[in-house]
This record gives structure tokens, sequence and C-alpha cells, in this order.
């Protein structure tokens, strides 16, 4: 039987990556990874603001990559993205599709015409008076944030299979990798302004929190304190174990650290307010990815605060590696930012 390929696409804030995988008997093969640096501020929170250059970035990704077709799976991630636990009446899943809508009105910050909607089904439970309902993860997008995004990337020649929250890519391309005692664990992908934070068990989603922070923060900061480029501060953050002595070198530690410490709290006050809402789970685990993650000391700050083992995670762990025309540094490399566009490929295949 011929291998069936899918093509997961991540508009971020600063580059656009594109995934290719294919399946066939022998399992999941990547076949082609590419990415393009986006220009400064054409993304916004996730949302597409100058589509002109977003569109240009996007047919050079294709014509660079060599990717074989032009059906994607899109991600879509921001602060008006809801995701809640609700319990809702039991139902069969081609009803549920249709009345979702009706039976979520009450859950939303938005107007239901104005959101793009989706649940994701955990449980069966009965209510108190012994009906049957239904427990599960609603997610809601802002439809103008989505259809902007969609509108951009079909612009650029490309057609949008589905579109599909990049927490729950996460998921998929990290969910497989307990260890042989670990069943509950905390996946984080530390993009460069969203960070996205998903509890599972077995691969179950329990938890799913959007930070709207993320490695561009420490950039700032870091370009802000020593009035550097930005350009500049990125390298800088990069290789703060070569800052050396010094005014410049100690400001330079000063400011990753504190701007590092804000970001660890927010992720453990998210793994709080999870610990409190769900007494009888442990926490096992932290399994860390996304470009951001790369900075010096991260994983320490955020084991020492939390107190749970954290670890880097691999999204390309359980896949083949085809002829992508990446070496093994490259591909060494490009593993920990690939969380997103792996998992979304991985969702293109129903």
């Amino acid at each position: 039987m011929a291998a069936r390929t899918a093509i997961g696409l991540d508009i971020g804030t600063s580059v656009v990556r594109a995934v290719e995988l294919s399946y066939g008997r022998a399992g999941i093969s990547l076949e082609r990874f590419g990415q393009v640096v986006l220009p400064p501020d054409v993304v916004s929170d996730g949302e597409v603001i100058e589509p002109e250059p977003v569109i240009a970035c996007l047919r050079h990704l294709w014509k660079a990559t060599g990717l074989s077709h032009h059906k994607v799976v899109l991600g879509v991630a921001n602060q008006r993205v809801i995701v809640r636990q609700v319990e809702l009446p039991w139902m069969e899943p081609a009803e549920l599709r249709t009345s979702l809508a009706f039976h979520v009105a009450d859950y939303l910050p938005m107007h239901v015409s104005d959101s793009v909607l989706d649940f994701f089904p955990l449980q069966e439970t009965v209510g108190p008076d012994e009906s049957r309902q239904l427990a599960g993860l609603l997610v809601a997008a802002s439809r103008s944030t989505v259809l902007a995004n969609v509108t951009c990337v079909e612009r650029a020649g490309l057609s949008v299979q589905s579109v599909d929250l990049t927490s729950f890519a996460v998921l998929r391309s990290l969910g497989r990798q307990q260890g042989a005692d670990v069943e509950t664990e905390a996946l984080i992908d530390v993009g460069a302004r969203i960070t996205n934070i998903v509890v599972h068990r077995a691969g179950v989603p329990l938890f799913v929190r959007i930070l709207p922070m993320g490695g561009q923060d420490v950039t700032d900061a870091v370009a802000q304190a020593l009035d550097v480029p930005t350009s500049e501060a990125e390298a800088m953050k990069q290789q703060i174990a070569l800052a050396g002595d010094g005014p410049q070198a100690e400001a330079l530690r000063d400011t990753v650290g504190m701007t590092s410490q804000d970001f660890v709290d927010e992720v453990s006050g998210s793994l709080d307010y999870f610990a409190a809402a769900n007494p009888s789970i442990r926490l096992q685990r932290i399994l860390v990815t996304g470009g951001g993650s790369r900075l010096d000391g991260l994983l320490e700050r955020l084991g020492a605060e939390i107190r749970l083992p954290v670890v880097a995670g691999d999204p390309m762990a359980n896949l083949r590696i085809g002829d992508t025309g990446l070496g093994s540094d490259q591909l060494d490399f490009v593993r920990p930012l690939s969380a997103v566009p792996v998992g979304l490929a991985m969702g293109g295949i129903r």
C-alpha cells in the first residue's frame, strides 16, 4: 500500500514552519522539514496582521523545501483561544457537532457567532439527577483570527484541510514518550510569544493553558536593558555562558535571570492551578520543547521551582527519518522546534 502524507503548518510570531509526514506499513516517517523567518510585526498574538509578507514567506517555504502537495493542517493558538473543561448532556457525536453552540454559550467570554468551536470528549459521567453527562474540553477560538490566517494561507496557493489547536498538536508529538513509571506529565512548548502547556495522562489531555509569553520576551528585555538591537540581544541571550565578566555581562545575566524567573513563575502558577483543581492526580514529570526552551538554565530553573524532573522532549523520537535533505546536525537543531508542525501533520490523517 502506498504511503499517505500530511503537512502541518505552524505560523508563529517570528517563523513559519512546515513538516511533511508519510504514513505507511513501516510507521510514520519525517519526509520534509522547512522554516522561514518572518519579518517583524507581521504576525501578532497568533494572528496574521500583514498578509503579503507572510504569503511571500509561505511561497518561498514550499519552493525551497520541496513539499509534495499543498494541503495543510493549520495550527492556531493565542490569547483569544479558550480551553475549558465542561460537562454537557450526553449525545451522539453527530448531534453534538451540530448543537454544540447551543450548549456552550454560557461558558464563553465572546459571542458564539464570533467563535470557532470544538469539543474534545474525555469521559462519560452521571449528573446530580442521574442523567448521562459528557465531560470534556471545550475549545473556542476567535473566528476573525482563524479566518485571517486561513485566508492568508489560501492566498499563498495552499488548501487548508483542517484547523487544529497547537496545544493538541504538542500532545500528539510528545504524548507517547512516557517512561515505564510515568503516566501523568506536563508538556511545555516554549515559542517566541506563545507557550503551550498541556497536562495529560497516557495521552488524554486533562488541562490546557496558552501563555502569552516566550523566548522573545527575554530577547526584548535584554535589548532594552543593554540598549542593543534585537538581533544582537538574541545572540547575547543564546551565548550567556560565554559572556565573561564586566558590567555588561552582569547586566545581561541579571536581565535574563529576572525575565526567565517571570516565565517560570507563570508556568508554576498554571501547574499549581491544575493541582488544586485535581488533588487526586499526581504530576510526575515535565517535558519541555520549543525554541525558547534552549535558553541556558531554563530547565534547571523549572525543576527547582516545580520540584519535579524536567527533561527536554524530542518530537521526532517516534518518527522514522526519511530522505529529508537535512544532515544529522541540522536535524538535532530543529528537533525541539518541530513539536507543533509534527503534531499538526499527525492529525492530518483520519
